[in-house]
């Protein structure tokens, strides 16, 4: 078989946003203009194509990351039905809620560009901030679409200054809009300087027409702008300029894919599309704009024995084939679906693979391309295609499938740690045997739901992103696999770290007859520092983990090498119970400089031993701390409100950085403990009544006050003694 369209024509892109800034309202006026549906649904009545789960419909937001794969030739080309004028677009509809942040930070590393969408009334929101940030990361190009045009309080110019202040100093107008709010009747396109109208149904028949003596003003004075941004970027047409040439608008769009390909500009266009104005155009600068595979720097991994050594894949078809799983997800109808992205080579059904991650070699049953719950089986993909496989058994998310005869292993894809947790119990036998299977089920689909049990009572414990994260999940548990359970209340996620160097030596001895047990160690801990730089070189004799270090300075085999691991892993296990109030202890760098053995009776548990007691000795003396994850949190609310809500926020413990206007509202940045916002939204609505909203996400792990901890360690049954 061979491939449809070229690799140049094609484009992989995410559309990432807030929650509420209209990411899934734009998905379904991309697929209307597509072809890919015939009606366009809307979040209001629970008819969306990409939101296609029972609770996003129910709650009119996106829990899950919809794939979507689609045709588009550009919006004023004559001949737009010829295969030849179409490009194949992938795309993915990330959720806008911060619970749900591990979609989008997977998303973005599989995804080639982004078209960030912004409320036109709200300007950035803060899971704006932290998806640009995963965009950053990945390196990914991105156009800016100020969407909701038509509502009250939209304001282009004002949500132009907050993504420049708050996201990218580098990101610049290439459209304006024509009117706001009810006036709002279409937009104009600097580089052409031409006016577009969307009329006829839904906006499909886009007019190009000059541009109204109301608005040519102000798009002479933001195309001079726009001109000398661009020009930046190319020294002939700098040059030129400086002399007086305006660049041709052909040079200038060539100049502008340059810049944004290399993240130096990122576009800022406008619209509504809940009014069906400027999505057409936005299609037409991904087209222009963001990146085809082949733009894109070649996939860097390295050999499956020896991470030093680099390997490279180029974008093309003749490669051996290099792939990433980045989304698992459960089929009531095939069983478990793998989605992944081919960076090399194609991968074709009934073939076997390597599982570079696990070492195993895996048959790919079959292969469907996606239509956010629709499916359409094809017989083989190729370099930078999105697809999804059934039938890979033991696979995770961010395993890399690659070639049987050329291995390679890619980076994987990190997810931010769970900041609260739940204990869950089943409400009868039949549920427990189900319970285990649902959880296990939904913790491989989602990197950032971990399920534990407490060794102590012996209960479930199952931790996530936020309260409405995990009552997604249990509601899914509920609905897809039948099981009943109920549900504790809310626990923070605390942990625990040291906060000054100590030492510790632990002398294991046990005679009982017979052979006896010995294990000698001498340790030293201190708080880990970060690495300046995160591609620093780790020295040979230094084991790297997140939040741990352990360093191996063992001389003259006074512990002979074998044992060594065995400290290790009783130091970690030392470090899983705490030692304040029995939270995971993290950020700790142990050193094993000295100890001693015997020539019978040391064993691996001597040593593990050893190293546990070692550890609490080095622990009680290093000041250990019990740390709480403090959340930045957002409040938008009219004027009138402030003192109660600034009042209120110091009450719980909370720190006001700075408050803003934008949109007729005031908006409160704050820094807020989690322990003291459970149940926040609430409390709010009643002193606001209902005019006010929140939003919040993690932000960072601080030291509890005293009082705080004895109060924890009280609820723990601990005593200071």
């Amino acid at each position: 078989m061979a491939r449809a369209f070229p690799l140049e024509k094609l484009r992989n892109f995410g559309i990432v946003a807030h929650v509420d800034a209209g990411k899934t309202t734009t998905s379904e006026r991309i697929l209307f203009y597509t072809g890919m549906s015939h009606k366009i649904g809307e979040v209001h009545d629970g008819a969306t194509v990409t939101d296609w789960m029972e609770q996003e419909r129910e709650r009119g937001i996106t829990i899950t990351a919809a794939a979507i794969s689609c045709n588009w030739a550009k919006t004023l080309e004559t001949d737009r039905k010829n295969k030849a004028n179409q490009f194949t677009f992938n795309i993915i509809d990330t959720p806008g809620h911060i619970d749900f942040t591990a979609e989008v930070k997977r998303s973005m590393r599989v995804l080639d560009g982004a078209v960030v969408v912004f409320d036109g009334a709200a300007g950035v929101e803060p899971q704006t901030e932290t998806n640009w940030g995963y965009a950053d990361e990945a390196a990914v190009p991105r156009i800016c679409f100020v969407n909701k045009m038509d509502k009250l309080g939209a304001d282009f110019d004002a949500s132009v200054k907050s993504i420049e202040d708050r996201l990218s100093k580098k990101a610049c107008r290439i459209q304006i809009p024509m009117g706001a709010e009810n006036d709002m009747k279409g937009v104009v396109d600097l580089i052409t300087m031409k006016a577009y109208k969307f009329e006829g149904e839904m906006g499909m028949d886009v007019t190009e027409y000059e541009i109204p003596e109301e608005f040519l003003a102000e798009a002479q004075k933001r195309r001079a702008e726009l001109i000398e941004r661009v020009v930046e970027h190319d020294d002939a047409l700098m040059e030129a300029f400086l002399e007086g040439n305006e660049p041709s608008n052909e040079d200038l769009k060539k100049t502008l894919r340059k810049a944004v390909l290399a993240n130096e500009i990122f576009p800022i266009m406008t619209g509504t599309a809940l009014q069906n104005i400027g999505v057409q155009l936005v299609l037409d600068a991904v087209v222009d704009y963001l990146p085809s595979p082949l733009d894109l720097p070649d996939t860097v991994g390295h050999d499956v024995n020896d991470e030093d050594v680099e390997v490279t894949r180029k974008a093309s078809d003749e490669e051996p084939m290099a792939s990433l799983v980045f989304k698992l997800q459960d089929d009531k109808f095939v069983g478990q679906l793998a989605f992944f992205r081919v960076y090399s080579g194609t991968v074709k059904s009934g073939t076997y693979i390597l599982n570079a991650s696990t070492g195993n070699k895996e048959r790919i049953g079959r292969i469907v391309r996606l239509m956010a719950d629709k499916r359409e089986e094809v017989d083989e993909v190729y370099a930078g295609e999105i697809a999804a496989a059934v039938g890979i058994k033991e696979v995770k998310t961010s395993h890399t499938l690659c070639d049987l005869d050329k291995p390679i292993l890619l980076e994987t894809i990190t997810f931010p740690a769970p900041v609260v947790a739940v204990r869950v119990e089943p409400k009868t036998k039949n549920d427990q045997e189900k319970m285990g299977v649902a959880l296990k089920r939904l913790s491989d689909e989602d990197p950032t739901f971990v399920v534990s049990t407490d060794e102590e009572t012996m209960e479930t414990i199952i931790a996530g992103m936020g309260e409405l994260h995990l009552d997604i999940l249990v509601d899914r548990m509920k609905r897809e696999f039948g099981v009943e359970a109920n549900i504790g209340q809310p626990q923070v996620a605390y942990r625990e770290t040291i906060q000054r160097e100590a030492e510790g030596e632990e002398k294991y001895v046990k005679q009982s007859g017979g052979r006896g047990q010995y294990g000698h160690v001498k340790i030293r801990i201190k708080p880990l520092e970060p690495l300046a730089d995160p591609d620093e070189k780790i020295a040979k004799n230094v084991t790297r983990e997140d939040h741990f270090e352990f360093i191996n300075n063992i001389k003259g085999g006074v512990i002979p090498q074998e044992y060594i691991p065995a400290v290790m892993k009783g130091c970690k296990e030392a470090m899983s119970r705490g030692m304040v109030a029995g939270y995971k202890m993290e950020d700790v760098s142990v050193e094993l400089y000295d100890g001693s053995y015997h020539d019978v009776d040391s064993s691996e548990i001597a040593f593990k031993l050893a190293g546990i007691q070692a550890f609490k000795k080095a622990a009680k003396s290093a000041n250990a701390v019990i740390l709480e994850p403090i959340m930045k949190v957002e409040v938008r609310t009219p004027e009138e409100y402030m003192g109660d809500i600034n009042g209120n926020i110091s009450s719980k413990r909370g720190q006001i950085e700075s408050s803003e206007e934008l949109g007729g509202k005031t908006i409160v940045h704050a820094k807020v403990p989690l322990s003291e916002m459970f149940g926040y939204t609430n409390t709010l609505r009643s002193m606001t009544q209902g005019r006010a909203s929140m939003t919040m996400e993690f932000d960072h792990y601080e030291v509890v006050p005293p009082n705080v901890s004895a109060d924890i360690k009280k609820a723990r049954g601990i005593s200071d003694d």
